[in-house]
C-alpha cells in the first residue's frame, strides 16, 4: 500500500539529466532511482532489474486506470520481465516496455510531451 506522507514531487515533469547516480527534474536533483506516475514522481529503492517485480512497482499497480504504458528504465543492463510481471501488468492494460534507462527517459519525455499515459520506473545509474 502506497503512503501518501512519503516525500515526493506532486506532479509530472520530463527528466532533464541523469547520470552520477541519480536525476534531475523540475529544477532538483535526485540521488537514486525514480517512479514517475502520471500525477507525482516518487523515489523508488530499486538498484538493479533483478529487483522489479509486482511489489516494487506497487504504485504502478495501485495508479493503473491512469496509466496506459509502464517504462522501465533497467540501468545500462538488458533486461527481459519475467512473464507472471508481464501478465500481471497486462491484467490492469498497463503495457510495459524495458529498455535500458538513457532510451527510456528520452521515450518518456516524449510521451508526456504528447500528454500521453505513461509511467517510467527509472533506476539510476552510475
Amino acid at each position: 500500500m502506497a503512503h501518501s506522507d512519503t516525500p515526493h514531487f506532486p506532479r509530472s515533469a520530463p527528466i532533464d539529466g541523469y547520470g552520477n547516480g541519480g536525476f534531475a527534474f523540475a529544477g532538483m536533483s535526485h540521488r537514486g532511482s525514480l517512479l514517475c506516475l502520471p500525477d507525482s514522481i516518487w523515489t523508488w529503492d530499486v538498484t538493479q532489474p533483478g529487483q522489479i517485480d509486482r511489489t516494487s512497482l506497487q504504485r504502478v499497480f495501485e495508479a493503473a486506470n491512469s496509466i496506459d504504458t509502464l517504462i522501465i528504465g533497467t540501468g545500462r543492463e538488458v533486461w527481459i520481465p519475467p512473464m507472471g510481471l508481464r501478465n500481471a501488468l497486462r491484467t490492469v492494460k498497463v503495457v510495459l516496455d524495458p529498455m535500458q534507462t538513457g532510451p527510456a527517459i528520452r521515450t518518456y519525455n516524449v510521451m508526456i510531451g504528447e500528454r500521453r499515459r505513461v509511467a517510467a520506473a527509472l533506476i539510476a545509474v552510475p
